[in-house]
């Protein structure tokens, strides 16, 4: 394909798959569920799943195999840049106060389903683990893959419910965002691993360790004092540049560990504090050009990579709702348990769990991943798709039913930006 040719397709996917996920974003929303599933659900729409499936020769013209490796690209810089607006949103100082009051919890909703995704890796893997990947690089990343929680989409939930400000909100959202550091964490590690199988993972992870270290106790304190220099003065294009250019530079320095690039993106984001006229102007200069344009990128090669016919048969959505059964139980589950154990009423225990559960687009961007390392294979990744996609959905209504105030809130809102 000519290059002139392969930039007409590529943003006439890109166009595509932004409209379709404004549309079904305000559908989902419309119906309770927050609007990135809407996003998901289209960028699978408009992959083999269904258009390919409904029709192969409009999927062929407007997503054919050429334009993947371009998607692919655009959609790394997208979720690099997300990733960093995460960290920028990540309120350091309300993970220190109350850290030691969630820190059992946070790491129960890791540990449970953690050792539940290892356990079943061992089941699955003579039909699902790629046959020439490690077994213990697979049970691993399977643990982590079902260990995940989508802080930011957990976090639009409760705002949407009006929850943010409660009692439950508060220990929701340090909970998800104490456990995702320790998976992603986690992820680091195993990634860090499965780029050194042909030596030792003893370096990469020494370097993930101290490269970290780096960061919040050298680079955050001339951060914090560059930020209160700057809330006197207007955020000018030069700043915003130059922190989008540290952004990239960490995310290379954590390629080139060999961690992924997504990390780094993610450190330089907390180095900087979350409330500082800095913070406020990156989201509003570069929020919307990510969620609306970027990501949609990734839903789309996201989608593009996830076959629904891969698991047609009786046998795969069975292994699918085994899947989506152990994720739920083991996040619910030990959330659950360690709420009840540290005090907690069953309601908001249970209310806990539920909220916990939320996966969302956290959970694609481990997924990808993981296939790009070949730790999975496609048939795995849509099944897990899946479950990130039921599991969310699940949020919501659950909440509504445990939390009936939370209903009552959402109908009395006027509708948001999406958010993902």
């Amino acid at each position: 394909m000519q290059p002139a040719d392969l930039l007409w397709h590529l943003l006439l996917a890109l166009a595509a798959v932004v409209i379709t996920g404004r549309v079904l974003g305000r559908l989902f929303r419309f119906i309770g569920q927050p609007p990135v599933i809407g996003e998901v659900v289209a960028g699978i729409a408009l992959g083999p799943s269904l258009l390919g499936a409904v029709s192969p020769d409009a999927y062929a013209f407007l997503l054919p195999p050429a334009v993947a490796p371009s998607l692919g690209l655009l959609s790394q810089l997208g979720v690099a840049l997300y990733m960093f607006l995460i960290g920028v949103e990540l309120d350091t100082d309300v993970l220190r106060g109350q850290l030691r009051a969630t820190i059992t919890i946070a790491q129960s909703s890791i540990v449970v389903p953690f050792l539940l995704g290892a356990a079943l890796a061992v089941v699955v893997a003579p039909a699902l683990a790629p046959a020439n990947v490690p077994f213990m690089h697979f049970v691993l990343f399977m643990g982590v893959a079902m260990a995940i929680t989508a802080f930011p989409v957990l976090a639009r939930i409760l705002a949407d419910t009006g929850l943010t400000r409660t009692d439950l909100g508060r220990l929701a959202l340090t909970c998800a965002a104490v456990g995702d550091v320790t998976a992603w964490c986690l992820l680091a590690f195993i990634v860090g691993v499965v780029q050194s199988r042909q030596g030792s993972a003893l370096l990469p992870s020494l370097l993930t360790v101290g490269y970290i270290a780096l960061m919040f106790t050298l680079v955050r304190p001339v951060v914090v004092r560059w930020c209160r220099r700057l809330d006197a003065h207007a955020i000018d294009r030069d700043v915003i540049a130059a922190v989008i250019v540290l952004a990239l530079v960490s995310a290379l320095i954590t390629e080139w560990i060999g961690i992924h690039a997504i990390f780094g993106a993610f450190l330089m984001g907390a180095v900087i504090p979350h409330d500082s006229r800095l913070a406020r102007a990156l989201e509003d200069r570069i929020e919307n050009l990510v969620t609306i344009l970027l990501l949609p990128a990734f839903f789309a090669f996201a989608g593009m990579r996830t076959e629904i016919g891969l698991i047609a048969n009786a046998s795969g959505w069975l292994t699918c709702a085994a899947i989506i059964g152990l994720a739920t139980f083991g996040k619910f589950g030990g959330t659950l348990a360690a709420a009840r154990l540290a005090g907690h009423e069953w309601r908001t225990a249970t209310s806990l769990g539920v909220l916990m559960n939320t996966r969302g687009l956290m959970e694609l961007i481990v997924l990808n991943v993981g296939l790009d390392l070949g730790v999975i294979t496609p048939t795995l990744f849509t099944m897990m798709v899946v479950m990130a996609i039921v599991t969310t959905m699940a949020t919501t209504p659950l909440l509504g039913v445990l939390v009936p105030e939370a209903t009552l809130r959402r109908a009395s809102i006027s509708p948001q930006p999406s958010g993902s």
